[in-house]
This record gives C-alpha cells, structure tokens and sequence, in this order.
C-alpha cells in the first residue's frame, strides 16, 4: 500500500512540476467525401467567390438584398449571438491569470468591557482596513485552458453559424424575388387571356342572340372566360403573400416590393465550380459544426482534469487600524499569504458522470459535424441535377408553346371556316393557357436550382455580402 501511495505522489508531483493538459486532443475526422460530383457541368467555372445575385442583372434585386443584409432580425440575433459567445470567451479566459482587487472598510463596534478585559473601561472602538487581495488557480493540468479551448471555438462556431444566416439570407431573397417575378408574369398571363376570353364571350353573345351560334357554344366561352378570372385572384394572393415574405425578410412591415426586370430578363448566374472536399472549407455550416465538436472534445479535458488535484495561491497585503489618522502608518501593515491545494478522494462518481456526459456530447458533435456534411454532399448534387433536367425541361416547354400557339391559331382558323366545333379551339386555348403558365413556372424553378446551388456550394460570395452588413460596418 506504501508502495502504491508513493507512486501515485510520484506521479502527482511530476505532473505539478512538468505541468499538462488532460484529455484528447482535436484531430479533424476522416471524411469519406466523393471524388466528384455524379453530374460533371462542362460550364461550370471558377465562380464561388463571385457576388452571383449580381450576375441576374437587376438592380433592385440587389438592393433588396443589401437592405435584407443589414435590417434582417434573424442576422442580428446571429451578430449578438457572436457578441454573447465573446465575452463568454473572455470570461472564461480570464481565470488563466492572476486575480487582484482592492478592498476599504470602516467600522465602530462596542463590546461589554468585562467580556474584553474582565473589568471596566472604554468598551467602543472603530476599525479601518485597507487591503490588496491576489488570488491565482494555477492550471497544471488544464483544466481552465480546455475550458478556454471551448470557449473560442464556440466563438469561432457563433461567427460561422452568423455566416450561415448571411448565406441563406441572401438565397432567401433572391429566390422570394425570383419567384415574385414568376408571379408576376402569371397573372399577366391571366390578365391577358382573362381580357381575350371576355372579348370573345361578348361576340359569343352577339352571335347567340343572333341565332347564328348555340346556348352550348356561348356555355362553353363563358366557362373559359370564368375560369381566367377564377385564376387572377389566386395569383394576386399569392404575389400579396410573397411581397409579405420579402419585407419580412428585409425587417420591414407588410407592403409592396419594388420590381426591376421581368423574369424573362433575368439572367441566368453561371455555375460554380468546385470538388466535394471544397465544401469543408467553403460552407460555414460545415465550420460551425467542426467548431462545435472541437469545443466539446476540448469539454473532455476540462471533466477529466476534475480528478486531479486544484492549486491556488493567494496573498493579502494591506494595513489595519483603530484610528483613522495611523491607517497608512509603517506599523500598522499587516500581509498574509498561503498556498492551497485540493484534490478530490470519494465524489460517489460525480466526476465520472461528468466525464461521460462530456465524452457523449463529443459523440453527438461528431455525428452532427458527419450529417452535416452528408447533407450538404445531398444539397449540391441535388441542386445540379435540379437545374441541369429543369434546363432541358424548360427548352421542351418552350417548345410546347410554340407548337400550342401554332395549333391555336389553326383550330381558331378552322372554327371560323366552319371545319370543326368550338370544342377543338377550347381545348387549345387551354392548353396553351396553361402551357404558358407552366413554362414561367418552370423558369422560376431554373433560376431558384441555381440559387440552391450557390447556397449549397458557399465559397467566398459569403464574405462579400457579409461586407455589406451593420457588422461589416462595426468592425470597419
């Protein structure tokens, strides 16, 4: 037993003189990351590190954009966020160095004469003292320097998570605009053919009441007519809805959003490009789970230091006196100081717990950096293939339009001839209604597959729009 307990004091007190920091230290994961993406864009090009919304070409777009970026509640939570994570950083820092304070106090006090000296005389007096307190928790094993790890990497975490918002913030809105502008031309879409329907249905009258037509031809352009105003207010709704979204986005009330270039002025943005390992150090998503699981592996050291021993050392210097006037005076300092050291023998396994609770929460920050990772895999391979099918999607329907139109006008032509019933140009009219709808549907869906995919890849646009926020504007 001697033995034993000499061997451990062996160990303690060379740990105290070479000092050290308990726990595991960070090794970035293995991650098994593709070699490329399963669709390989041919155009694609050295474009992460471009202000791509300005690649649209619309000017109100991108100041929507600078007005979301600095007024946008979500971004400033996020900024004061970092701030909180900050000063929690230098808290916590702090206790690496030594402590001092100073301290005054004045008192009068009166205690029975015989309880002082057993017989009578003066029983008040007053006390005065002035004192210069040091304390320092010498950190041999860590623990406060893990703690300080954590702490800056939640602070590196809480910035990555602000860019984060910024990088979905700026997607958000171009993609609420993107899709207002399809709005937009929907309901004129509507409007318009609301317009030639009505005028139809008015000469469909004209004809009826003139026995020239029947009630089923007139029923039939009415119903068409209907069924154009039908679809107006669902789209004034929507784009009502939508213009409600954007202000929401950019910190402001309800109210109409200024409009630049129709979505069929829009520009295309050219496709980024970039290998699955860049997403590792391009998306802040990825940094901030990283940071995270740095700081609860950083978590562990600091549990696992509890079982070593505590050393503090302290001193007081200062003088005390009974007369106000001899405060300062040489003979009335008095100091004090002592060395104390404490280390645990019997918790009734609270350290333990402590340990496994922080070893679990590292499991789960390793799980969560690894998921995050996959996801953001999934989000760049699925906004490739989105907007590379949607492209030859959109080229068919255009197609389609044009073959609508061309059968439009024939069966048109064909009616008033006398060749076919109203039935065949009904049944084109709508058809090339809805076709028209669709195709501006789907050119919403192009333009937001390339939104995605700039979201999805990150890369150095995030520190450009980040220039154009109130924290940008602090640090500057």
């Amino acid at each position: 037993m001697r033995k034993v307990f000499h061997t451990a004091s062996a160990t303690v007190i060379a740990a105290l003189l070479a000092g050290c920091t308990v726990g595991p230290d960070y090794v970035r994961p293995q991650v098994d990351a593709p070699t490329q993406w399963r669709l390989n864009e041919a155009a694609a090009s050295d474009l992460a590190n471009t202000v791509w919304w300005e690649q649209l070409g619309d000017p109100v777009l991108n100041e929507l954009i600078a007005n979301a970026l600095k007024a946008n509640k979500d971004l400033l939570i996020a900024s004061a966020r970092v701030d909180e994570f900050s000063g929690r950083y230098g808290f916590v820092r702090s206790s690496l160095f030594p402590q001092a304070g100073i301290g005054y106090s004045a008192s009068r006090e009166r205690v029975d004469a015989d309880v002082l000296t057993g017989s009578g005389g003066n029983n008040t007096f007053n006390s005065y003292n002035a004192v210069l307190n040091a304390s320092w928790e010498i950190d041999f094993f860590g623990r406060i320097r893990r703690q300080t790890e954590a702490a800056k990497a939640q602070v590196v975490a809480s910035e990555e998570a602000r860019r984060a918002v910024v990088l979905s913030l700026v997607g958000s809105v171009a993609g609420a605009y993107v899709n207002l502008r399809s709005l937009d031309r929907q309901l004129e879409i509507a409007q318009a053919t609301a317009k030639t329907r009505g005028e139809s249905y008015e000469i469909f009258k004209l004809r009826y009441e003139g026995g020239i037509i029947s009630l089923l031809e007139l029923s039939q352009s009415r119903s068409q007519y209907e069924e154009a105003l039908a679809t107006i207010p669902v789209l004034e709704k929507s784009i009502a809805q939508q213009e409600n979204g954007i202000n929401f986005l950019l910190g402001r009330n309800p109210g109409p959003v200024a409009r630049g270039k129709a979505i069929d002025e829009l520009i295309l943005p050219g496709i980024p490009a970039g290998l699955p390992s860049d997403l590792l150090e391009r998306r802040p998503d990825i940094l901030d789970a990283e940071q995270q699981l740095i700081a609860a592996n950083a978590l562990i050291g600091a549990a696992k230091a509890l079982y070593y021993p505590s050393i503090s050392l302290t001193g007081l210097l200062g003088t005390s006196s009974t007369q106000l006037g001899d405060l300062f005076d040489p003979q009335t300092r008095v100091w004090k100081y002592s060395a104390g050291i404490t280390m645990p023998i019997f918790t009734a396994g609270a350290i333990a717990g402590q340990v496994e609770s922080a070893e679990a929460k590292q499991q789960q920050a390793l799980f969560n950096y690894q998921k995050v990772i996959q996801q953001s895999f999934r989000e760049v391979d699925d906004a490739l293939v989105d907007q590379d099918r949607t492209r030859a999607q959109l080229a068919a329907q255009k197609r389609q339009v044009a073959a609508l139109k061309e059968y439009y006008e024939t069966a048109n032509l064909r009616y008033e001839n006398g060749y076919t019933s109203y039935i065949e140009v009904l049944d084109a009219e709508r058809s090339l209604f809805n076709a028209k709808l669709q195709y501006t549907q789907s050119q919403q869906v192009q333009l937001q597959a390339m939104i995605n995919l700039y979201k999805a890849t990150g890369g150095g646009w995030v520190s450009e729009a980040d220039k154009l926020t109130n924290v940008s504007d602090k640090r500057g």
